[in-house]
């Protein structure tokens, strides 16, 4: 017992001298990375180098009331549930060609960066929240009728980004991959303040997507394509200028889904039966004006530091 007290007090001494050696350390390398940047190659707890990747798209997904899903003797089933929901969302992002997968309890993210990072962010991310309702859940809510509801809640956010893996020097096993920056953490509040099957997307991913007709505007079945599939939302969670987002709520179409998705996988944005007045149905969403009075700031702060009123 008399040992206990000289442990600590040399443990907490010596985090002393590692936090102001590193807080005092100016010299810490930043290197700029582009999209061909490869996640196996982030830096290791025992470097100091950092990475700095301009753009990453972020695809968080959280299950809804997953700690009601299964206490004390049904210890068996929420294995089951938390293996074929969570797994399921690890493959699409997978398939979808995520840069680099995280497992956070019942959910993760994935994140996507280098060519048409949106766009396969987004597949990955419509894929999830169709994947929710239609094979997850139902199949779920089939087996065990009286289960608390539940399902995925998606986020998406875009922005720069440091990483590196941060833990116990030399010890692998006790490193993580540390995204320093907003996409995580922005598309993370996206997705806790979604209900289960919906997708919300920041400001900053809609203005990259808002201009692509498979995104914006309903398939051609039933009346044909119409802007009601985004609505407006606010997520309090995030700073003033950031809170006005968009939800989507509608999963792939299960004729049209499979099309739309390979259209935007390949690039392709201008669909014929989009007309002029369908276009400028999008510009009332509240969405456009946050967007505008965003680019507006941007301008004035790029003016401002150029020295230019």
């Amino acid at each position: 017992m008399s040992d206990e007290p000289a442990f600590l007090t040399s443990l907490l001494d010596s985090l002393d001298d590692e936090v102001n050696t590193v807080l005092n350390n100016s010299d810490i390398p930043v290197v700029d990375k582009d999209g061909t940047f490869d996640a196996k190659d982030i830096p290791s707890s025992s470097s100091d180098t950092w990475i700095k990747l301009p753009e990453v798209v972020a695809v968080v997904c959280d299950l809804k009331g997953s700690t009601h899903l299964g206490t004390g003797k049904h210890d068996k089933s929420t294995a089951r549930i938390y293996k074929s929901g969570v797994e399921g969302a690890v493959r699409i992002f997978h398939e979808f060609g995520a840069n680099f997968i995280d497992i956070q309890g019942d959910g993760g993210f994935g994140l996507f960066w280098g060519e048409r990072a949106h766009e396969r962010a987004f597949c990955a991310a419509v894929t999830i929240r169709t994947f929710s309702e239609r094979h997850f859940v139902s199949r779920l809510e089939a087996r065990w009728p009286e289960a608390p509801a539940t399902g995925y809640k998606v986020g998406m956010h875009v922005g720069r980004t440091l990483v590196k893996r941060i833990g116990t020097s030399r010890v692998v096993s006790e490193q993580e991959a540390v995204w320093a920056g907003k996409p995580v953490n922005y598309a993370a509040k996206c997705a806790q303040s979604a209900e289960r099957h919906e997708v919300v997307v920041t400001q900053a991913v809609w203005d990259r997507l808002k201009d692509n007709d498979f995104i914006a505007f309903s398939c051609d079945c039933n009346d044909g394509p119409e802007a009601h599939l985004w609505s407006d939302k606010t997520v309090e969670t995030l700073p003033d200028d950031e809170q006005a987002v968009v939800v989507l709520t509608a999963p792939w179409c299960l004729t049209c889904g499979p099309s739309f998705c390979e259209a935007i996988m390949d690039g392709h944005t201008q669909r014929e039966s989009v007309t002029p007045s369908t276009r400028d149905a999008i510009s009332m969403l509240k969405m456009a004006r946050a967007l505008e009075a965003r680019k507006a700031r941007v301008l004035e702060r790029q003016r401002s530091r150029r020295g230019v009123w």
